[in-house]
């Protein structure tokens, strides 16, 4: 679907993404042209292997890209320095190195870096910004709780807050259901629906939850071997594009209930 380009928060122009080399460098995904827009959850999908975090470390600036345009909010990311673009983008990568010994208020507070001065001393609109994400996500009683002592649920809400707490317009996530379980996976999920409601913010986020992603998301990324594919999940259905996600020895989407099933 064409939208304004104004109005995007997200837009890239035949995308190349992959890994440098000395000779011809890897090529993961070529041509990508891609457009999110305010108010948007973003799934990203696809097998093992096929470069969902390649493209969101590209999208999101930690990875160079190989060739073509990537523009936040109508501004080139290359050509934007490092504060600028924290005041674009905000990431939580799986993974992340995080000193467990903070407190909850600690860690969200850090989303404030890009604004702070030298020393980071918080402003009294630094507070009201983390007290905003603390509520947003549900995790005030949790403020004064360290790190080390969240369920992986909790801390994931923790880092969703201080990706808010930076304000920006674009939120990317990597895998944010990792190592959670079936209601919590949903849980987390429906809350980034709800904050992008809330927010009017774009969050994208790479997953392999593709059933949950299909129920709750606004646009669907299908990364495949030859070619990237956006749309709605309702236009992914009904292009069948769903049907070439997996092997069909053993995983076969169903169009009736628009899930994946497994044969028996």
């Amino acid at each position: 679907m064409n939208t304004n380009p104004k109005n995007s928060i997200l837009k890239t122009e035949n995308l190349n993404i992959g890994y440098p080399g000395k000779k011809s460098g890897v090529l993961i995904a070529e041509n990508l042209n891609i457009e999110i827009n305010p108010a948007e959850l973003v799934a990203v999908i696809g097998i093992n292997g096929i470069g969902k975090s390649t493209l969101l470390r590209t999208l999101s600036g930690v990875q160079p890209a190989l060739s073509g345009k990537i523009r936040i909010d109508g501004k080139e990311l290359e050509k934007l320095d490092a504060l600028s673009q924290a005041s674009l983008i905000s990431l939580v990568l799986t993974g992340q190195p995080v000193s467990k010994n903070l407190s909850v208020f600690e860690l969200v507070a850090l989303g404030r870096q890009p604004y702070t001065n030298w020393i980071g001393r918080l402003t009294k609109k630094d507070l009201r910004q983390i007290k905003k994400a603390l509520s947003l996500v549900d995790i005030e009683n949790l403020e004064q709780q360290k790190c080390y002592e969240l369920s992986d649920g909790q801390m994931q809400k923790a880092l969703i807050a201080r990706a808010l707490t930076q304000d920006t317009p674009l939120v990317i996530l990597d895998e944010p259901t990792t190592h959670l379980d079936l209601y919590h996976k949903a849980y987390v999920l429906k809350l980034l629906k709800k904050l992008t409601q809330k927010t009017n913010k774009a969050i994208v986020f790479a997953s392999h939850e593709i059933n949950l992603a299909l129920q709750l998301c606004d646009k669907i990324i299908l990364m495949q071997k030859d070619k990237l594919i956006s749309g709605s999940p309702k236009d992914l259905v009904r292009f069948d594009e769903l049907e070439k996600v997996f092997p069909p020895d053993l995983i076969f989407f169903d169009k009736q209930s628009a899930s994946f099933k497994i044969k028996t």
